[in-house]
């Protein structure tokens, strides 16, 4: 059995602009490309801040080291191009190895590490080939989904330019719903809490990851040895069941209105909020839609389509004001109960997610996709079982593959080095892997299992 695990905080599989694997350092990121356009191969570094736009290059001692199969280490120095560092000597074939990056000095010396491979390292002015040919095909999970409370997609949490949208996104939605609830409790207005608690919802699916981040900086330990990822599922199950008892309050609260009516208060108040809901609606909606689009996140973007329903629905609020304006004092609750039913429905959504993710449910189409990248690897000639499950908005996967049994040890290791590999590669949301290899004539886990037998003077029993 072999076993591979990236290290989140210091590596990253997304691929910069030049075509390099992106690797997340502290502060940002790092990107690593071979540049080889009529002049010998060379390794040049880009540097990036946490949103993803260029810097300079640290002033502070940069080291690059490379690390071959055979266990053979060659560093390189680096010089001050423009815009970039590159090394002073050229990389020597095959261009196959692990990449050693030192950034500081000192104890403040930090290493970061990822992997070029012969027929997949990446090449500036078009001479991508391999991964870098196919870093952006759109291998994301969350494509399909519908929009949830309590839970973002991990398609969007592998980018810093996701994470940053997802905090400003939840700064704008939160200001707007606590400018609502100022009005709410002056106007006693029950379509504007609904809308109120619709807003409030948005922003607080931003809280579970919060959460996350805070535990994610604490390391495993001998009790919890897959880390702290199942606290952001219990922040977003707390989130989503307040997010649904605020929703039953307001469902009753506006069907108390329709039976025994009560006076609705500043009807100009309520106009502001619901045209504050919008504008703050259609903001969000076209900051999450262009930040979808410039990395590539399905995700984000469809969020960003369900803000700009969201404010159309700030603007039913407005109807509503309108209708008691003029002698329809029914119109407030009615339009409250509507966007209340559809809050609900949202809601229902979010819960059966949570408590899938909490039960290890995993969406069969990853599953799917984990089986049709590990049987693509040269030298695998089946997949025979795929278990995943989500921690947080991280994924851990058992795959089970088998091998030809003339193959040495090693050579099945590297196959299986290769299958985690090009997970990494294509699952930006995979934390680990485990790879367990069998030959061919002996694959898959029923295999593995014994048959009624007796020992050691145990009665007879079975594995």
């Amino acid at each position: 059995m072999i076993h591979r695990e990236s290290n989140q905080g210091s590596q990253s599989h997304a691929h910069g602009p030049h075509g390099g694997p992106l690797v997340a350092v502290e502060g940002g990121f790092v990107e690593i490309s071979v540049f080889e356009t009529n002049v010998p191969p060379r390794f040049r570094l880009y540097f990036f801040d946490e949103r993803q736009q260029a810097v300079a290059p640290p002033p502070d001692a940069v080291g690059i080291e490379t690390v071959r199969p055979d266990g053979e280490r060659q560093p390189f120095a680096v010089r001050l191009g423009e815009g970039f560092l590159e090394s002073t000597s050229e990389i020597p074939e095959p261009h196959e190895f692990r990449v050693v990056l030192a950034l500081g000095d000192g104890a403040a010396r930090l290493m970061y590490e990822t992997r070029l491979t012969e027929d997949g390292h990446a090449h500036e002015e078009g001479h991508g080939r391999g991964h870098g040919e196919h870093a952006h095909e759109g291998h994301g999970h969350g494509a399909g989904h519908g929009h949830t409370h309590g839970i973002v997609d991990p398609t969007i949490t592998t980018t810093a330019r996701g994470l940053w949208a997802i905090k400003w996104s939840f700064v704008a939605l939160f200001v707007t719903a606590l400018l609502q609830l100022a009005v709410v409790i002056l106007s006693n207005s029950v379509a504007l809490l609904a809308d109120m608690i619709n807003n409030f919802g948005d922003a607080a699916t931003a809280i579970p990851l919060g959460v996350a981040f805070l535990f994610a900086r604490r390391a495993p330990t001998r009790r919890f040895t897959f880390g702290f990822g199942r606290v952001e599922d219990l922040a977003g199950l707390a989130v989503v069941l307040t997010i649904t008892a605020s929703a039953v309050v307001a469902a009753y609260e506006a069907i108390q209105r329709l039976v025994h009516p009560q006076p609705v208060f500043h009807l100009t108040a309520i106009v502001a909020a619901s045209i504050i809901g919008f504008v703050g609606n259609e903001a969000v909606a076209i900051f999450r839609i262009q930040v979808g689009k410039q990395i590539g996140s399905a995700a984000l973007i469809a969020d960003g389509y369900h803000a700009r329903t969201d404010g159309w629905t700030s603007l039913a609020v407005l109807a509503g004001a309108v209708g008691v304006h003029f002698g329809y004092p029914m119109a407030d609750p009615m339009i409250g109960l509507i966007i209340t039913v559809a809050i609900l429905g949202v809601v229902w959504g979010s819960v059966k997610m949570v408590f899938s993710r909490m039960l290890d449910g995993v969406e069969p189409e990853v599953i799917d996709q984990v089986q049709a990248i590990a049987r693509e690897v040269t030298g695998v000639t089946g997949v025979t079982e795929v278990r995943a499950r989500w921690l947080g908005h991280r994924l851990r996967a058992e795959i089970n593959i088998s091998v030809g049994p003339e193959l040495t040890v090693p050579a099945a290791h590297e196959i299986a080095n290769e299958v985690e590999h090009q997970l990494q590669h294509h699952l930006q949301f995979l934390s680990g892997a485990i790879i367990h290899v069998d030959p061919a004539t002996n694959a898959g886990e029923s295999k593995h299992r014994q048959g009624p037998h007796a020992h050691d003077d145990l009665q007879t029993h079975s594995h």
